[in-house]
């Protein structure tokens, strides 16, 4: 049901902000649904990993929103249900190639033990390389972590924390065929060193047309307060539209 109401909360906002942007703006649609599949004699599970992204930019100001969904079962056992949603605004007012960052994210995961998590803060970000067919860029900020856990089979905990969040990514563009995209977050705890969240994801597009691509993705995840981790490798069509 949240899903459902995120979905609607980013409309109503995101219309009220396209309102103030002017006719040189740029909007680019995604849709990415894929997953994996395996049956065997004595074991069948299967995966979908479903993607959402919407974003509007123009030269000084850009707003992103995105949404993923994985849900999988294994031998007819729940192995995920993972909802995660991020709207960030990026304004391109700093030193040249860099730009300020502003972010709101709330998970919910089964795979790695969380039942509420909003993460919410700034920092700033610099691009080592930043070309029409490809960018490479790194940025660091402080989040606010708000988290409801599920710690060991016995303990459920209710905590906050600040945390650093470093990030690398990049995407690249070859010969107008291949992409390659990759975001790469460690997010430390201030208060405690063994306290981190790391997520890492890459994938690989081949386009069919300029609107529709085969796409395969690796997905890793990890949280050391709930001692989870997931790994996961999904393939699926993605369709993309730039207006």
């Amino acid at each position: 049901m949240y899903k459902y109401f995120t979905v609607f909360i980013f409309l109503f906002f995101a219309k009220a902000a396209l309102a103030q942007f002017n006719d040189t703006t740029h909007y680019h649609l995604l849709l990415n649904p894929s997953g994996t599949i395996n049956r065997a004699r004595d074991a069948n599970s299967y995966l979908l990993n479903n993607v959402f992204k919407f974003d509007v930019k123009r030269k000084d100001v850009a707003l992103n929103y995105s949404t993923n969904w994985v849900y999988g079962k294994a031998n007819s056992a729940l192995s995920n249900n993972d909802f995660s949603t991020v709207l960030d605004v990026n304004l391109y007012k700093a030193i040249p190639h860099a730009y300020y960052w502003g972010l709101a994210n709330y998970n919910t995961s089964y795979s790695l033990k969380i039942y509420n998590q909003l993460l919410a803060g700034g920092g700033i970000a610099y691009s080592i390389l930043d070309k029409p067919n490809g960018y490479l860029n790194i940025s660091d900020g402080i989040l606010y972590d708000l988290s409801d856990i599920q710690q060991n089979d016995t303990t459920r905990s209710t905590y906050h924390t600040y945390r650093n969040s470093l990030r690398l990514q990049f995407h690249f563009l070859i010969n107008n065929i291949i992409t390659l995209d990759s975001g790469n977050f460690l997010q430390n705890s201030l208060k405690k060193g063994n306290d981190y969240i790391i997520r890492s994801n890459f994938s690989v597009g081949l386009k069919l047309r300029k609107w529709l691509s085969i796409n395969g993705a690796l997905n890793y995840n990890k949280e050391t307060r709930t001692q989870s981790e997931t790994l996961l490798v999904t393939y699926g069509l993605q369709l993309e539209r730039y207006f």
